[in-house]
């Protein structure tokens, strides 16, 4: 299987008032595991830890953006507070020109039996140049570091 597991700690603050990680909340657990994916880290001592895949440079003043068009989320449990780190799954579902599709399924922390699938989500993110905002075609790196995370796109279940 092509997936990353991108280990992601809840923060205290990411409950809401019903004792729960806010619906919000999740959207930022999903660009956390992204940025850790697909970015190159801003730190070189982060570098040994960070995936093949993190080819992407989004610092400022890099001549690329990554945008997000658009990101579908289906929520399929309640997230309890735990210190374990959530398992979070991540994949492309879809290499575009100049677009990928990014697939994420939030798990309970790996060994936790029995697994439980909290939700999914898809997130489209186009590449721009920083100049013109105009969509740029993913280059040879980016297309081969993220060509073997390539696999089926999430289907949902809730429509």
């Amino acid at each position: 299987m092509a997936r990353l597991h991108i280990p992601t700690v809840l923060r205290w603050g990411d409950l809401d008032a019903y004792g729960h990680v806010n619906n919000v909340e999740i959207l930022r657990l999903l660009e956390e595991a992204r940025v850790k994916a697909l970015w190159v880290p801003d730190d070189e001592s982060e570098r040994p830890d960070s995936p093949p895949s993190a080819v992407l440079d989004a610092r400022l003043g890099s001549p690329t953006l990554s945008i997000i068009a658009r990101t579908e989320i289906e929520y399929l449990a309640t997230i309890e507070y735990r210190r374990s780190p959530l398992d979070i799954q991540l994949w492309i579902g879809r290499l575009g020109g100049a677009d990928i599709d990014v697939c994420f399924e939030i798990w309970s922390p790996v060994g936790v039996e029995p697994a439980e699938l909290y939700s999914r989500a898809t997130t489209r993110v186009v590449l721009c140049d920083s100049q013109t905002m105009s969509p740029r075609r993913l280059s040879p790196t980016e297309r081969t570091a993220w060509k073997s995370l390539v696999e089926a796109p999430l289907l949902f279940t809730r429509r």
